[in-house]
Formats: C-alpha cells, structure tokens, sequence
C-alpha cells in the first residue's frame, strides 16, 4: 500500500524576504491552494525562510513536491515535502 503524503507541504530554504502572496502564486499552478503560513522571526519580522502550503486535494500536492523540490527560486534551492504529523 502506498504512503500518504497528506495536503500540507513543508517548504524550506525560502527567501528572507518571501511573502506570503508570493509563496501561494509560485504553487498556484499545481492546484488550488487552500492555506499558506510563513514562520516569521519576531525580531525582524522578516520570514525564517520556511512555511507551509495546503492543498485542496492529495494529488495536487504530488504534482508541487515533484514541480517544485529542487528547483532554485530567487537565487535559492529550494526543497519541498510533506509536512510532517505533529500529532
């Protein structure tokens, strides 16, 4: 039986200076895109150069992790994967 990957993808190595706009247009055209979440530095209050990104279904989170992890965005590699289960 093949492993879920769930909806939440984790994105990594993200721009200091990535919004959250801009992260939702970059994997807009894998699917609909139902949340994205930045982790902020409180101090800065610049990103910590990673976040999250929800789908609506399963399959279009497939196709933005093989669309998108590796790919270099703003000068950086990024990675994507499945968000992990903090339950």
């Amino acid at each position: 039986m093949a492993q879920r990957i769930g909806t939440k993808l984790f994105v990594s190595r993200l721009s200091f200076y990535t919004t959250k706009d801009q992260l939702k247009n970059l994997f807009s055209p894998f699917g609909q895109v139902t949340e994205v979440n930045l982790v902020m530095d409180s101090k800065t209050g610049r990103t910590k150069g990673f976040g999250f990104v929800s789908y609506q279904s399963e399959n279009e989170a497939l196709k933005a992790i093989k669309a998108m992890n590796g790919r270099i965005i703003a000068g950086r590699l990024i990675f994507v994967e499945p968000a992990k289960d903090t339950r």
